[in-house]
Order: C-alpha cells, then structure tokens, then sequence
C-alpha cells in the first residue's frame, strides 16, 4: 500500500510518503505540489495534505488536484484539511456561540494582543492575510474543486474523524496550534475518491 502526504511539515506520519515544498527534516521529500508530480500514474493507494490547499491560488490548487487524480490508483482516496470559510465568516455574526468568543479570545490572545474594539473583524482579516493563505474554502467550494478533476463520492468530517482506518488520526495541526479544540473549531477535512475503472 502507497501513501502521499502533501505539504507535510512537521507531521511526518509513518508508513507514508512524506512531501513538501520546505524540508524541514531528512526523510521529507521535495515536492512542488503545484507542477507536475514525479510519480507515475495510478501509484498511489491515499493521499492526504492537512493546511496546504489554502496556501496556493485556487488554479494552482486545481493542478494540484489533478495531479494527486493522476497518480492515485482507480478506487484510492484523497484527504484534505483546510480551515472552513464559513466558520471563519460566521465569527462576525452579532449573536455569537460560546465555541466563537472562546475562538475569537484565543485569535486575540495569541495573534493580536493590541485589538480591543471590533475584534472578531480583526481575527477574520488577521486569517485571511496571516501565513501565506492564498484562497479560503467552503465546504460548497472544496467539493466542487474535486468534483471538477474527477473526484467522487465526497464526505466531509472533522480532524482525526474517518470511517477509513487509514485515514483515521492523521492531522497534526491541533499540536501545532497547541489546542486540539480550536483546530476542530476551525477545520473542515473532504474525502474523496477516484472511480475505478469499469
């Protein structure tokens, strides 16, 4: 069984073949996840990549996309964590959740102790400018961008959730975060799969 993982950061996980743009460790491979993979195609069993997406343009994403189609396997997942738009969004709603203020707190605290007045438009902005985003997801937007490369049978869950045991307890950005709270606030994760071939 082959796995990728795109962008993998400080996340090496087991058994996996570890990618990024940025080796930060001996054992993660180069990757320029947006031109064309050096793999061939149909090699791999799973892909996954956990707060990458978001870091490039949407069509270089899309390449992306297409590339992970190419080199997965008929019948292979994808995996993609990305914080969710809509909850972002939502933070600026008059009549806020316990889960928003203590969100908006924690943005405050750890990012921008200076802001006093109208802080939840300052955590959404701090988010859309902050550590090289490119281009923030709906859920809507997320499934259509794999749905467009072939992509089917699109499921949404919650960091760490899956009903595949292979793709169950991968994400590592609640401990770079050091709150696995606010990463389950802020993140939306997709499966996919590609079709087999009839």
């Amino acid at each position: 069984m082959k796995k990728l993982q795109i962008g993998a950061s400080n996340n090496l996980l087991p058994g996996w073949l570890n990618t990024d743009v940025s080796r930060n460790h001996a054992s993660v491979l180069y990757l320029d996840a947006t031109k064309l993979f050096p793999f061939d195609s149909n090699t791999f069993d799973y892909i996954m990549s956990e707060h990458m997406i978001e870091h490039v343009p949407y069509q270089a994403a899309q390449a992306m996309l297409r590339e992970c189609y190419r080199v997965l396997r008929p019948g292979g997942r994808v995996r993609f964590a990305t914080p969710d738009l809509r909850v972002l969004l939502a933070l600026h709603s008059t009549e806020k959740t316990d889960n928003q203020r203590r969100y908006i707190a924690w943005a405050l605290e750890r990012f921008l102790p200076d802001v006093g007045e109208c802080s939840d438009v300052f955590v959404i902005n701090n988010f859309f400018h902050s550590w090289g985003h490119c281009f923030l997801y709906d859920q809507e937007t997320l499934e259509y961008a794999l749905r467009s490369v072939g992509f089917r049978g699109m499921k949404f869950y919650k960091p760490g959730a899956s009903e595949d045991p292979n793709l169950k307890d991968l994400e590592f950005h609640g401990k770079e975060l050091q709150s696995e709270d606010i990463n389950q606030f802020e993140t939306m994760v997709v499966e996919g799969y590609k079709p087999k071939l009839n």
